[in-house]
């Protein structure tokens, strides 16, 4: 594996989706560096584990929607370490009907999914283009192609993020710079645990909730080489769900 491949930096990854991603990478032979804000019990956990397995983890606790902070805890590290990989992962939920909600409700899930990717989208790939190779992967949501109601925000956040992902596709395919977005549909996390799965289960064909390590493995997938020829795509993990 070239040196470029050998680390990709992931974005709220000490829980969840991003965690099973930073195993899954990390036994795939990628040393991780790991963003996350405040959990950092289970990011020091994560980092153990992921040292177990022989892979260096570097953590990075910063709040993505801070520009300042996103550059100082990223630019002393991007002068001499250009990643090959950035997976956006990082996501909250301040689910309320649009007519109850507040201002800060919605600023809030805009920043934390889209205002970081702007943030952290463009300083990795400065850095990628001055190698002229690099990946990014953005994950999204089924809410943002089916709408949810009471998730005007975070589907709205979601819809931005592939949008985003798509043009920036376009601008960086001659830098050998591939850009792609992975919907997961209803995965197991803490995410989950107060919808009404027992309405929303008949609306899955394949009548069960997803795994992260399934979400994982697709991630995994477009950071191999046997995804060189594939960007500005969207790959949903959602067995097969539309709502």
């Amino acid at each position: 594996m070239e040196s470029e491949r050998q680390i990709v930096f992931i974005s709220g990854a000490s829980r969840g989706i991003g965690a099973a991603i930073a195993r899954c990478l990390a036994g795939a032979g990628f040393d991780i560096w790991l963003n996350y804000h405040t959990s950092q019990d289970s990011a020091e956990a994560l980092k153990a584990e992921i040292e177990e397995k022989g892979r260096c983890c570097t953590l990075l606790p910063f709040d993505v929607t801070d520009e300042k902070a996103a550059h100082d805890a990223l630019e002393p590290m991007l002068s001499t370490n250009v990643p090959f990989g950035f997976v956006h992962n990082v996501g909250i939920t301040r689910d309320t009907l649009l007519p109850m909600m507040r201002r800060d409700e919605w600023d809030a899930v805009i920043d934390v999914h889209l205002t970081s990717f702007f943030i952290l989208a463009r300083l990795f790939s400065k850095v990628m283009i001055s190698k002229r190779r690099g990946r990014i992967i953005s994950i999204a949501s089924v809410s943002c192609g089916t709408g949810q109601a009471g998730q005007t925000n975070y589907a709205a956040a979601k819809a931005g993020l592939i949008g985003a992902s798509k043009s920036l596709a376009r601008e960086l395919a001659r830098r050998n710079i591939l850009v792609n977005v992975v919907s997961p549909g209803l995965i197991d996390t803490d995410m989950i645990k107060d919808l009404p799965l027992d309405k929303i289960m008949p609306l899955i064909p394949m009548n069960r909730i997803g795994t992260v390590e399934e979400v994982a493995g697709v991630v995994r997938f477009l950071l191999s080489k046997d995804a060189d020829y594939i960007t500005g795509q969207v790959i949903s993990v959602n067995g097969g769900l539309y709502m």
